[in-house]
């Protein structure tokens, strides 16, 4: 099994709904996120994925993101925790590669609200 990550970095602003703490203002993050590929077949040229082609797609997808109030996206009903943001860059991701018909699945994507908090989304492989 070979396994292909990339990170990139996005700042964002959010307020989470529902919570009872100093979250439910109004703050921001600038988040990092890794983005993990995972499969047994190399291609061609040797590669699970060629990094550039994975990095592209996640830019693509965090460009959306950066610099926004995360509240206004409809995708998280008012409500944008890191499981959430998570689950949305690795659907929004897999749609790129899906359209680039790169023929592999993501394993992971990790969001990190800072250095020490993390929120892991796994799809259904």
């Amino acid at each position: 099994m070979f396994e292909v990550r990339v990170e990139d970095d996005f700042a964002a602003a959010h307020f989470l709904r529902d919570y009872h703490g100093k979250c439910e203002a109004l703050h921001g993050h600038n988040y990092k996120v890794f983005v993990h590929v995972r499969g047994a077949e190399l291609n061609e040229g040797g590669m699970l994925l060629d990094f550039t082609q994975l990095k592209a797609a996640l830019k693509k997808v965090l460009a959306g993101l950066d610099h926004t109030n995360l509240n206004d996206n409809p995708f998280f009903d008012q409500n944008p925790s890191a499981e959430r943001i998570a689950l949305y860059i690795c659907q929004s991701v897999q749609a790129e590669l899906d359209a680039q018909k790169k023929g592999v699945r993501l394993y992971s994507v990790d969001v990190f609200e800072t250095d020490k908090n993390r929120a892991t989304y796994y799809p259904d492989l």
